[in-house]
This record gives structure tokens, sequence and C-alpha cells, in this order.
């Protein structure tokens, strides 16, 4: 029993890492990513991640990427997936407050992006939209 409590105990205080990337592709737009279970899962975000709260964003989910995905920058070669330029907008770590198939809320520490996160699925939309959104801070 004790390794269990011990394995919790570590996991919990392993922060998970995110990213945004500002990608210059067929259309500009923002890649979210959150780690998660060994690899970064991933959305598209046509007008970026919101800063402030009232705003609500788009993000479309987009097939996992690979940890080492979160530091690139750079061209990705016409003809390739994803091809254009993409450059590190913000990034840092954040903390899971819940995970579901309809929700996902968190606080992020980046340098430009602070504070809770919630994402829920847009279910009129299409099963690979969310909406994004900065939650006001709690006082």
């Amino acid at each position: 029993m004790e390794p269990a409590s011990g394995a919790k105990f570590a996991s919990r205080m392993t922060a998970a890492r995110f990213v945004v990337q500002e990608h210059h592709a067929r259309t500009h737009h923002f890649d979210f990513r959150l780690e998660k279970d060994g690899v970064l899962k991933s959305w598209a975000v046509p007008k970026g991640v919101p800063e402030r709260p009232g705003l609500k964003r788009l993000a479309v989910q987009v097939e996992d990427h690979d940890l080492e995905f979160e530091s690139f920058e750079g061209a990705i070669p016409q003809g390739e997936y994803g091809a254009g330029r993409v450059k590190v907008w913000d990034h840092g770590t954040y903390e899971l407050e819940e995970w579901t198939n309809d929700r996902i809320a968190f606080v992020l520490h980046g340098s430009r992006l602070i504070g809770g996160y919630d994402m829920i699925r847009f279910k009129r939309a299409g099963p690979q939209d969310w909406l994004l959104l900065k939650r006001r801070e709690r006082t």
C-alpha cells in the first residue's frame, strides 16, 4: 500500500507542461498543447488563447504530438503536414483541476498566460470542437 501513496504524492509534485506555438501555416493560428499521458494533447486555436476573462475562443482538437515537439521552433517544409513557420509564443507548467470527456479545467503558470482556464466541449459544433476561456479570478 505504501508505494502507491508515495507514487501518488510524487505525481502531484511533478508539474505538467504546456506550450502555445504561433503557427504561420495555410491559415495563421496558435497551437495549444497540454502534457498528459506522455504526449502533448493538442488544439488549434485560430484567434489565440484568451488572455483576459470573458473571451471565448474556438479550440479544435488535433492529433497528439510527441513531447519533443514542446520546444520546436522553425520551418516545416512545404508539402509536409503543418507546413509553415512555428514559434513558441508561451510555455510553462499547469495544474490540472479536472479532465473529463466534456471539460478540462486547469491553472496555467506561463510568462504570458497565468491563471485559471476551462475548456468545454462544444457539442453543437463537432466532436473535436472545444470552447477555451479564461476564468475570472475568485476573490
